[in-house]
């Protein structure tokens, strides 16, 4: 087993910027982003910003991978490619972005409704975001990763909704996926133990029917068994006592969303 990498105050600070250079990147999809746009213009506006600051998309080439953003439409879970595909009124669509600044990385996600979006769907949405926000006030030292998936598990379920189980969250530093690995289940009091100096990715994937996924040939892109739609958030978070130190903001996103409304 490869063992967790513990961060020093000034590594977690470098992540941080490398995670708000994300959330910049992703506030810049939600100016643009929108009914007649194709998602490839989004991955072509969003590599330009990251390399314009100083970052480098974190996901152009990983392990092939062959684009600078995820975009994953509608009854699409995660790992979607940007293409030609025009958005259009009612989907909902989850950009994941992550980013090398300062040899650290960043990665955070967000789930944009586009124009008249059902009630169920925009249902899934929130609840997705607060199963992501329980979370991260159960990243704290002493508690364990089981409580953090626990979390997800139970207000998701508690509301109807399918917990996906094949993917996960991750640590976060000098690579893009490090150890523990954070499911969005688990028992309470179950699985490694969180400590000061751990930065961990938490990103509840929520799927408005059963929890099951199929992959796709691409060999990348994840979707729905049921062709429900699915909804995905992700902040990359510092295990603090007390408190987490939740490194990504959305912040910069919703204030542009406010103002576009």
């Amino acid at each position: 087993m490869s063992k967790i990498f513990y961060k020093s105050s000034e590594d977690i600070e470098k992540i941080r910027e490398s995670s708000l250079l994300v959330s910049k990147s992703l506030a810049e999809v939600a100016k643009n982003i929108g009914e007649g746009v194709k998602t490839i213009q989004l991955n072509k506006i969003a590599e330009e910003f990251i390399r314009d600051h100083g970052g480098t998309p974190a996901f152009l080439n990983y392990n092939g991978f062959p684009y600078s953003l995820c975009i994953s439409l509608n009854d699409q879970v995660v790992h979607g490619f940007p293409s030609e595909y025009v958005i259009k009124d009612g989907d909902i669509v989850s950009v994941d972005c992550g980013v090398i600044l300062n040899e650290f990385f960043g990665d955070s996600a967000y789930t944009f409704p586009i124009g008249n979006v059902d009630p169920e769907t925009m249902k899934l949405l929130k609840v997705t975001k607060e199963c992501l926000n329980l979370a991260v006030e159960k990243a704290v030292v002493g508690m364990r990763v089981g409580d953090v998936g626990y979390a997800v598990q139970e207000h998701a379920e508690k509301n109807g909704f399918g917990v996906v189980k094949e993917l996960v969250g991750h640590g976060v530093g000098v690579k893009l996926h490090e150890k523990p690995e954070v499911p969005n289940y688990g028992k309470r009091g179950s699985g490694i133990k969180l400590e000061e100096g751990m930065v961990i990715a938490i990103e509840p994937m929520i799927n408005a029917g059963k929890a099951g996924v199929k992959f796709w040939e691409d060999g990348w892109t994840v979707s729905t068994v049921d062709k429900k739609t699915s909804a995905h958030y992700e902040h990359t978070v510092a295990i603090k006592r007390g408190k987490a130190d939740v490194l990504s903001s959305f912040e910069y996103i919703e204030e542009v969303l406010k103002q576009k409304d």
